[in-house]
């Protein structure tokens, strides 16, 4: 069995924290480890590094690596870049080529599919519910993994199960086995609130997790039979499925053979499940205090009562407040009800539509090298806190319209200015003149941290010509 990580997503709902450079996968909540590393930990349990393939894009290509290299350099060997973002569906078709093609991954391969984004726990039952669903898929089934709903929820899709499961049934191979699963009868998407509430008195609906089971030749045969188009694929080579991925369909795997097929049964998992689709969902991960608050960070309350206070660098004092969540980072601070975290979706799309960098970015920005945060920005300077990891080297660059002033916090820098190769220490610095070629890297074994001082007539992330880069970056 191989197993699929989806870690390509950028999730909107968990804003200001979660923004599309920087989704929730990647994301610490809980445990001190992503959401990524711990998918890729519980899978780890199951089965060996080399039989994980993660899916991502390549804006979060060296994120995902990072993490990876964290937990097992052998987990980011097999990475499927997509070129372009298209969904589930055609994001599972590429992979399928990819085994098929690369690992030459027979048709009787199971593969289980789960997304890089939710917490499961406890690991070890969930493993033995993964173990079921593999022997479920071997005889021709795409098994999904539902949830008991604990409430009427607007964010999850829905499987309609039969109201009691069969004692037994024939198997797609055609044999017959006892069962711990359902058919599924109908899988629908987000419902507004008065048709959840109907899914949950009914008894017959399962939250849809996302999570997917199937062998090759039965998934093969569905995307023939009820998407074409993506079929087509298959019938070209990988690198022509990369080349012509943008053309793909943008849509989900749910939409384009769940709903359609009639070979999907699902297994009730009795275990938690959160996906983490709001900040109402992720009220349930933390631990509250006598008032049933959750705080993180500097947080004092008083009076305050059913409240999520996350607070980043600044002190959040709250008082007299109920049923509010209240994340504080940076740029942002969002206030909301509890029960309306839905909505801040749409307050994304507002800042999208308004070019407003908060939709998109922190302060701080990752790179394959480190991060820096911008600290000060004016109308001709901006400031910088620089960290780049051991071994890490920016690529040598110019810019035409700034200069540049480091001056070395802790650690060692190697800079090139020019032809003049140089080593500064802390409390040293060194002057980068406009349309000079440069580069600041980290010889040393312990992080580099630098203020970076700009200035100039535009000190916009663009103005940036590279010449050569460690991590294959093209020009800008």
């Amino acid at each position: 069995m191989k197993a699929i990580i989806l870690a390509g997503g950028s999730g909107t709902r968990l804003w200001p924290l979660s923004r599309s450079n920087y989704p929730k996968q990647f994301l610490k909540l809980s445990g001190g480890k992503s959401l990524l590393q711990q998918t890729a930990e519980r899978l780890l349990k199951l089965i060996p590094p080399e039989d994980i393939i993660v899916v991502t894009n390549n804006d979060y290509k060296f994120h995902v690596m990072a993490d990876l290299d964290a937990i097992s350099p052998a987990l980011s060997k097999d990475m499927v870049l997509e070129p372009a973002r298209r969904n589930t569906a055609p994001a599972i078709a590429l992979t399928l080529k990819y085994c098929t093609e690369r690992l030459q991954c027979g048709k009787n391969e199971v593969l289980f599919v789960s997304p890089s984004d939710h917490i499961i726990n406890p690991d070890e039952q969930f493993i033995e519910y993964v173990k079921e669903a593999e022997g479920i898929a071997r005889e021709g089934y795409i098994v999904t993994f539902g949830i008991k709903p604990l409430s009427p929820e607007t964010g999850y899709g829905y499987i309609k199960i039969r109201a009691h499961p069969p004692e037994a049934e024939s198997s797609a191979a055609g044999g017959v086995r006892s069962q711990s699963y359902f058919r599924v009868e109908e899988i629908t998407e987000k419902p507004d609130l008065e048709t959840a509430r109907g899914y949950l008195d009914s008894g017959n609906y399962l939250w849809n997790s996302g999570i997917f089971a199937f062998n090759i030749s039965t998934i093969m045969e569905e995307f023939k039979k009820y998407t074409p188009d993506i079929y087509k694929a298959f019938e070209s080579t990988y690198e022509e499925v990369i080349s012509n991925f943008s053309d793909m369909p943008d849509i989900s795997l749910d939409y384009a053979i769940m709903e359609k097929s009639n070979r999907v049964v699902t297994i009730p998992l009795d275990i938690y499940w959160n996906d983490i689709g709001s900040w109402d969902s992720l009220l349930e991960v933390f631990e509250k205090d006598n008032k049933r608050n959750v705080k993180i960070g500097d947080v004092i309350d008083i009076d305050t009562r059913d409240t999520l206070i996350i607070g980043d660098k600044r002190l959040v004092v709250t008082v007299g407040l109920e049923n509010l969540l209240i994340v504080e980072t940076d740029d942002a601070i969002l206030v909301a009800k509890r029960g309306d975290s839905q909505k801040v979706k749409d307050v994304v799309d507002i800042l999208r539509s308004k070019q407003r960098i908060e939709a998109s970015e922190h302060k701080t920005i990752y790179r394959p090298w480190g991060e820096y945060t911008v600290l000060e920005e004016g109308v001709r300077y901006k400031i910088k806190s620089v960290v780049v990891k051991p071994g890490g080297k920016l690529s040598l660059q110019l810019h035409h319209h700034r200069s540049e002033h480091w001056v070395v916090v802790k650690g060692t820098a190697k800079v090139t200015i020019g032809n003049k190769e140089t080593f500064i220490h802390e409390n040293e610095s060194a002057y980068v003149p406009k349309s000079t070629p440069h580069r600041l890297e980290n010889p040393g074994k312990v992080p580099l941290e630098i203020i970076e001082v700009q200035n100039g007539e535009y000190v916009g992330e663009d103005d940036i010509k590279r010449f050569d880069d460690l991590y294959g970056r093209t020009e800008t």
